[in-house]
């Protein structure tokens, strides 16, 4: 199915291409969450709400702002990025095990191929070293421009430039810029 028929299937609230989309890119886009929520139950739950608030906010996606896929990345990233300044998310991440956290890593290489199979790894490959870490950091690992700035010890305008370097590359690649 070609994104703009999906994009119009999902607006109309179409069963066929609702499924299409959950069948496509469910799994790299719980990878995105499970990056940054290593508590399964908590990762599913963060999923399940990210998805619905895909569908019901697919009427104020503008494809002249990018992909459908990055949209909805952005929708989970942030979603995810929310559930750890939550509450409940403190609470639990006091009493997590260490399983939880070998589990996360694990499911980082199930994330990885999912994410290669819809053609972002090669969009990637486009960026210079410097780029392609910022990029990750922020992108799939959920970090903040001031965490991969600590991180890294960067400046952090060195970080936002990079980011914006980064997008600038991915935008003339997808011919959207």
């Amino acid at each position: 199915m070609e994104e703009h028929d999906l994009i119009r299937g999902l607006r109309a609230r179409d069963r066929q291409a609702q499924e299409y989309l959950y069948e496509k890119y469910s799994r790299a886009l719980y990878g995105i969450i499970r990056r940054i929520l290593f508590d399964e139950e908590m990762a599913e739950e963060v999923f399940h709400d990210a998805f619905l608030k895909i569908a019901k906010k697919i009427d104020s996606y503008d494809e002249a702002h990018g992909r459908l896929y990055t949209w909805m990345a952005a929708i989970c990233r942030n979603s995810a990025i929310d559930k750890t300044r939550s509450k409940e998310y403190s609470v639990n991440s006091k009493t997590n095990t260490i399983d939880a956290y070998v589990y996360g890593l694990e499911s980082e290489n199930d994330t990885a191929s999912a994410v290669d199979g819809i053609g972002v790894r090669e969009l990637m490959d486009d960026l210079n070293e410097e780029q392609r870490l910022v990029m990750e950091c922020i992108y799939f690992k959920g970090y903040t421009h001031s965490e991969v700035a600590e991180i890294h010890s960067l400046p952090l305008g060195t970080v936002k430039s990079r980011v914006r370097a980064a997008l600038q590359v991915l935008k003339k690649k997808l011919g959207t810029s």
